[in-house]
């Protein structure tokens, strides 16, 4: 199973952010479309970076509300993991796991092209075991 698999059940529609926006501006996109990072991208769509809650988080912990008002590219986690699309799942898996990261970038020839979530994985991974499931009780004891 890969990522495309993943990214063709879901849909790759991904919601992003430039570097020179603000963290405040970050925060209410965030919001408003009830996600937990944004990738930063260049105009071009190359991933420079992720910006998360927990990086939001700990900015305004650290510098007060001062810190709505500095650039995304200062705050974001720079060189975040990523995958491709035909990365295995349970590799992303694993570096959601090892990483303790909820959202993995997906990049096709260098470009942000989508993301995974551990919610997105899981989700993939219960409704093909649950077809998988499906498909071997109707074999052993005909259709149902």
């Amino acid at each position: 199973m890969r990522v495309r698999d993943v990214l063709k059940r879901k849909g790759d529609r991904v919601i992003s952010i430039g570097p020179e926006a603000t963290v405040g501006e970050a925060i209410s996109r965030l919001v408003e479309n009830n996600i937990g990072s944004l990738p930063v991208v260049d105009p071009d769509g190359h991933l420079l970076g992720i910006l998360s809650e927990r990086d939001v988080l700990r900015g305004l912990h650290a510098q007060g509300e001062s810190f709505a008002a500095r650039r995304v590219d200062a705050a974001m986690t720079r060189a975040p993991e990523t995958c491709t699309l035909d990365c295995d799942v349970e590799e992303v898996m694993g570096k959601m796991s090892e990483h303790r990261i909820a959202k993995v970038p997906v990049l096709c020839d260098a470009k942000l092209c989508g993301i995974v979530s551990v919610g997105d994985v899981i989700k993939f991974l219960f409704e093909h075991e649950r077809s998988e499931n499906h498909q071997l009780r109707t074999y052993i004891h005909g259709s149902y």
